[in-house]
């Protein structure tokens, strides 16, 4: 994964050569790595999945609630990515869809999308869930659309017991069943009187479940949402520099109200917190459940749609790009960049030939630039 960064965008992974059909200018474009973790390689991708997801928003308020681990459990999780966090998804989700389907708080069926974080702003390990949750949801039976108070989503307090429950609930299974490993600063927990007694503190400590106002509008949800989708980590304009060794990045310091700062670490300090947050091969850290799980968007989801619709309530329609077309023409859509004109004199670039692995290409005049596919 480390390699694939380092030699993206570069020789070392080939390219093609463009040339202007009008003047002849040429350039070299190295391609990219494509990695999911590479910071370089993400933009499209993530413009690609927000627009897939407009065709789902309903016109209804949509609140944004954050589901956080104990500090206790990091080195527990980052033993046991894989399980603990599909663990994380299925309690938050059962949380989420139980709190709501209660008749005395709203008793509808919701929809929602959950994103896996595991950073915090100084790169260290912090596992949580941003999830993005209708304000309201289809009634049991299917006849309606329960409207939530504009101002207020579910009990918070209610939400942290039942999900504390749920996961520590969850994990004792699992270690039952001989699925939980231990190694390093867990193995102690190998141990039943230890593990018990770690369990039971987890249990009396209040757990942090955070739910934040409504969007000011739907189609600024997954806008937003698209920032925590399609990167890992950290972002490249959050680095400042690296000199003599050390990398210097950005970060808000939440317990300054927020003020931005400047962290200085070794470089291999640095690359042990970015690969603290490596996922586990083919693991999916974007889900979505109730009614946008995908066994239900072409039924409940069109219902509620329709209910609402019924109701004078619907979306503006949100110009999207041409189905099927090339990234290049998807970006010029989207932001109105042309990377086929020609920088000289506004001709067109046109592909000449590909340029193998590590090779040089000697072309007069020539410029580098990046392939943002």
């Amino acid at each position: 994964m480390l390699r694939h960064i380092v030699e993206c965008r570069t020789a070392a992974l080939g390219g093609h050569l463009d040339q202007c059909d009008t003047c002849g200018h040429q350039r070299i474009s190295y391609n990219s790595c494509r990695d999911r973790h590479c910071p370089k390689c993400q933009a499209i991708a993530r413009d690609d999945w927000i627009e897939a997801r407009l065709a789902r928003l309903l016109p209804v308020p949509y609140f944004h609630v954050v589901f956080t681990i104990p500090d206790e459990l990091n080195a527990l999780a980052l033993g046991n990515k894989r399980l603990v966090y599909d663990l994380l998804f299925a309690a938050a989700a059962q949380t989420l869809k139980t709190i709501a389907g209660d008749q005395k708080l709203l008793g509808a069926d919701i929809a929602f999308t959950a994103v896996l974080h595991t950073w915090g702003q100084a790169v260290l390990f912090h596992p949580h869930l941003h999830c993005v949750v209708t304000g309201g949801g289809l009634s049991p039976d299917g006849s309606r659309w329960v409207a939530g108070r504009q101002d207020f989503f579910l009990p918070v307090k209610v939400l942290a017991k039942l999900f504390r429950g749920k996961l520590l609930a969850a994990l004792q299974k699992a270690r039952s069943d001989g699925e939980l490993r231990f190694g390093g600063s867990t193995a102690e927990l190998a141990d039943d009187r230890a593990w018990a007694c770690f369990r039971d503190g987890l249990y009396r400590k209040d757990w942090v479940v955070y739910a934040k106002p409504p969007f000011g509008g739907p189609h600024q949800v997954y806008a937003y949402l698209g920032r925590y989708t399609h990167r890992v980590a950290i972002s490249n304009y959050r680095l400042v520099s690296l000199d003599k060794g050390r990398v210097t990045f950005t970060l808000k310091d939440y317990a300054d109200d927020g003020q931005l700062k400047t962290m200085t670490v070794s470089a291999v300090e640095f690359l042990r917190r970015f690969l603290l947050h490596v996922l586990p091969k083919g693991f999916s850290r974007i889900r979505h459940f109730g009614l946008y799980a995908g066994r239900n968007v072409a039924t409940k989801l069109e219902r509620a749609r329709l209910l609402l619709e019924r109701d004078g309530k619907t979306l503006p329609i949100v110009a999207t790009t041409t189905p099927g077309s090339p990234w290049w023409q998807r970006l010029l859509e989207r932001i109105g960049l042309d990377v086929f004109a020609c920088p000289c004199c506004g001709g067109r670039l046109v592909r000449r030939s590909s340029v193998g692995p590590a090779l040089q290409l000697i072309a007069k005049p020539a410029i580098v630039v990046h392939d943002t596919s």
